[in-house]
């Protein structure tokens, strides 16, 4: 009788484990910010498989994720943890993600999309594109004018609509920003600069109210740079000449063009776009179009 109800105990316990339901928990490690890496730590017990949704779209399958949030808010966000038998156990939890310290955009295309950084040391040019980006203004807008090793340039809204072969760079809002010059922000490769009309008709050098450009450029010698740094009357550090070196740009236009933020991610899209056919005025023979994005 004994032995028989030892059997039966063991029986019962081995049928309770495997009904019992897996237990589901979760923690965050990671600074809660816009694109800043969130990791999951996976607490739960009992489960072979796991199912992630951050909140803001995006699932995942793995056991201890990570992931970026690309907007500020609160997220609800959900685990549930799955045993051998397929009984189930979900665990929700809010968090709330920050906006980011420095000022984002996304400038979002075909090719994929390039992070900017818009520097607090050019206030105005930060302040207007940011507005003009908000506002949309940049949506379906092309890159009009794409030459390798130089630059792509984008903005002119007369080109939302624009035919093939039509003229473009000469549209913008109606009104111009004051130069904004600054010793330590450079040409290099990634630079987001304002566009302007040439000295002839601008001799303070006013940069164009919505047209930019995106430096895509070359390396240059330590030599090449002396140069111009001979011709433009500037010096540059130690840094900035490694980083023309190495990463390349368009030194050549240092103060004359006000460089107002930088891609921080995303070069990759610049090669692409910079690769595309143009034609006899340098505009892609197939639109390249953005749409810029507030990170917030």
């Amino acid at each position: 009788m004994a032995v028989r109800s030892l059997f039966w105990l063991f029986a019962s316990t081995l049928l309770l484990a495997a009904c019992a339901r897996p237990v589901a928990q979760f923690s965050v490690e990671g600074e809660q910010k816009v694109l800043e890496p969130l990791t999951f730590d996976n607490e739960s017990e009992k489960a072979v498989r796991y199912e992630w949704d951050f909140g803001d779209g995006n699932t995942d399958t793995t056991s201890t994720p990570t992931h970026l949030y690309r907007s500020s808010g609160l997220y609800t966000v959900s685990l549930t943890a799955i045993n051998e038998k397929g009984k189930t156990k979900t665990v929700e939890k809010s968090i709330e993600v920050n906006p980011p310290d420095a000022c984002l955009v996304e400038i979002q295309t075909e090719y994929g999309n390039m992070l900017v950084q818009l520097y607090d040391a050019t206030p105005q040019h930060q302040d207007n594109f940011f507005k003009l980006a908000q506002d949309g203004f940049y949506d379906s807008l092309l890159f009009h004018r794409v030459i390798s090793n130089f630059m792509i340039q984008g903005g002119d809204p007369d080109s939302k609509d624009a035919k093939a072969g039509q003229p473009l760079g000469s549209g913008g809002p109606g009104y111009t920003i004051p130069a904004e010059f600054v010793d330590s922000l450079i040409h290099v490769k990634g630079a987001l600069s304002a566009a302007r009309t040439a000295d002839a008709v601008n001799p303070q050098k006013r940069s164009s109210g919505s047209q930019f450009y995106v430096v895509h450029g070359k390396t240059y010698s330590e030599q090449e740079l002396a140069t111009i740094e001979a011709r433009k009357g500037i010096r540059y550090t130690k840094e900035q000449k490694q980083a023309y070196q190495e990463l390349g740009g368009t030194p050549f236009l240092d103060q004359d063009y006000t460089v107002f933020g930088r891609v921080i991610e995303g070069l990759e899209v610049i090669d692409k776009i910079a690769a595309v056919p143009t034609d006899q005025r340098d505009r892609p023979k197939e639109d390249v179009r953005m749409k810029v994005r507030v990170i917030r």
